[in-house]
């Protein structure tokens, strides 16, 4: 990371950063064209969950690259000024790099839906099967991350 003082590396407040953000930007690699798609997510220990529709062209990508970026944003907010190049940001981020699995196991898909829903209601819901079945399920495999304050 170019600026140093920027990054935050306690893993507590890299994980505050993830809880607070609505969602998070999944960037795929088809062929020479990058593909970056908005999620909702859940995250759990060193794993990534996301939910989408049951075809398309995310998961197209993933089956041909599995390797991936995601980017979470935090709080964010533009500071304006009184000369254009005062303008300044405040903002909170984290990236991960890892490989994305389409998930086909149902009691992984209910475990990945269910953190998903706690990231937004902090309830524990009971999922059926035709729930899980309308839907799939992708899991994200974290292989590094880092976080990135200008507060």
């Amino acid at each position: 990371m170019r600026r140093s003082e920027k990054a935050v590396t306690d893993e507590l407040k890299i994980l505050e950063i993830i809880g607070k953000a609505p969602v998070c930007f999944l960037g795929l690699s088809d062929d020479d064209m990058p593909y970056v798609v908005p999620l909702n997510f859940g995250f759990e220990g060193k794993t990534l969950y996301a939910h989408c529709a049951l075809e398309g062209k995310k998961l197209d990508i993933i089956r041909r690259n599995n390797r991936i970026c995601v980017a979470i944003v935090g709080e964010e907010m533009v500071c304006g000024a009184e000369k254009a190049c005062k303008w300044d940001s405040r903002y909170e981020s984290v990236m991960i790099f890892g490989a994305a699995y389409i998930v086909e196991d149902v009691a992984e898909k209910v475990k990945g839906l269910k953190i998903l829903m706690k990231h937004y209601s902090n309830r524990n819901y009971e999922l059926t099967e035709s729930m899980v079945s309308a839907v799939a399920v992708i899991r994200v495999d974290v292989e590094s991350i880092t976080g990135k304050r200008s507060i």
